[in-house]
């Protein structure tokens, strides 16, 4: 079974990295905590006079390298791939892409090792690419195939609760949820 787990939001904790950076930015300016987030695009959350500033956090150099792995994602990666899931890290560049695709490839390496470089696929239209299972914190993943080659199952997060008609999991459960797919 060919499993494609995105990034931002299911291995790195790019909720965490962001509230960081902006409070030590602008200590004065109000924040939302993660368990606060309704929407799922930060920019959203915060407000238009805000935008400019939170795209400038994320573009920031060695935002997307530094972000902390979430709880219990590197070794749920690791246990899919040792018990035979053929499994790619498939992410989305931010549109201010200059930092962020060297990055990403750094962040794997760094945490996952020099083989899960070759398993990174970046593309904006995760549609295009053929599995059977697409695991990502995004509610709602459009593109051209519609529908598309796989299921998605969410990562949850408190920003995607209101998407109720798919399959979710945290790194605690991911083996009873993709186990029972695999008929072991």
């Amino acid at each position: 079974m060919r499993i494609l787990v995105d990034m931002d939001g299911v291995l790195s904790d790019y909720e965490e990295g962001f509230l960081r950076r902006w409070r030590d930015e602008y200590p004065d300016k109000p924040f939302v905590r993660l368990s606060d987030r309704t929407t799922f695009y930060i920019e959203d959350q915060y407000g238009e006079e805000a935008r400019p500033l939170v795209r400038r956090i994320v573009s920031e150099p060695g935002f997307i390298s530094g972000l902390k792995p979430i709880q219990g994602s590197v070794p749920a990666l690791n246990a899919m791939d040792l018990a035979g899931f053929e499994v790619y890290i498939c992410s989305s560049p931010l549109p201010d892409y200059r930092n962020c695709v060297s990055e990403k490839y750094e962040w794997v390496e760094k945490h996952l090792g020099g083989s899960w470089v070759n398993r990174v696929i970046l593309t904006k239209d995760k549609t295009l690419v053929k599995a059977d299972i697409l695991i990502d914190d995004r509610p709602s993943v459009c593109g051209v195939e519609d529908p598309p080659p796989w299921e998605h199952i969410v990562y949850d997060q408190p920003y995607n609760r209101q998407e109720v008609r798919k399959r979710r999991l945290t790194w605690n459960t991911w083996e009873a949820v993709l186990m029972a797919d695999a008929g072991t």
